[in-house]
């Protein structure tokens, strides 16, 4: 098995996700975190397992010198201004992501979308790539698409957490889906790929706090987060919330 060592702390982990600007557009990250200055200073001084780019960004931004958090690059994305069933196709190579510096890198697959076939065989090649160099892989697992009424309905995660697994992904992240019950299926499922939950978009603190503990102890490894943190008023304060949970729990 390829080793998390790297991106993890005790076989646990915090990742600080900044691939949102693609993904859903520069109204949704802020006046504020729209400058990755801003994001990369949060996950040097919280002291991040990982910080999540896409190729661009990590190319203009991040340096291994200047910033000591280890890169997943994010090998695929689209954007949100086109409709019908979802596919995110590859932009970026594994050669390139090591170029760059990346410690790891992720990529999204949407189950139940009509495109999911396209997504799944781009992931394949990119499992056996980045297994041939140690390179650990992260498998965003979303269902979205026409036939799905409920992304995080239980039965769809706990596929979602299992698509991971049957695919070779390394860590595979999934949305929580309500209960500390079903998100611990959802890690039953998942097998030996280690789960991760999705922070998703602004909520409440303490719900979304109590989502990350629910998550921990179902058997999650740690976290995935984005606007939870860098849209609050005080980012490092909920960072170290957030560790204390995963790594003290």
């Amino acid at each position: 098995m390829v080793s998390l060592d790297k991106i993890t702390k005790n076989g646990k982990a915090i990742f600080l996700a900044y691939d949102q600007g693609l993904e859903l557009g520069p109204d949704d990250v802020g006046p504020t975190a729209i400058d990755p200055d801003f994001i990369l200073k949060i996950a040097v001084e919280g002291k991040y397992n990982g910080l999540v780019l896409q190729k661009g960004v990590a190319e203009k931004y991040y340096s291994k010198e200047k910033h000591p958090i280890p890169l997943i690059l994010k090998l695929n994305g689209k954007t949100e201004l086109v409709s019908g069933d979802p596919i995110s196709r590859q932009v970026c190579s594994v050669e390139e992501a090591i170029r760059l510096g990346a410690a790891a890198v992720g990529y999204t697959i949407y189950i139940g979308s009509e495109q999911e076939s396209v997504m799944m065989a781009e992931f394949g090649k990119i499992i056996e790539q980045a297994h041939k160099i140690n390179l650990p892989v992260i498998a965003w697992c979303y269902p979205r698409g026409k036939s799905i009424a409920n992304e995080t309905a239980p039965d769809n995660v706990i596929y979602a957490a299992r698509v991971g697994l049957e695919l070779g992904a390394d860590i595979v992240k999934i949305k929580y889906c309500g209960s500390e019950s079903c998100f611990a299926q959802a890690v039953k499922a998942a097998g030996k790929a280690k789960v991760m939950m999705a922070g998703g978009p602004k909520a409440d603190e303490e719900e979304f706090l109590e989502h990350v503990r629910m998550s921990v102890a179902a058997g999650a490894i740690g976290a995935v987060v984005g606007r939870n943190v860098w849209l609050a008023e005080q980012p490092l304060e909920i960072t170290d919330k957030i560790k204390k949970i995963i790594f003290e729990s």
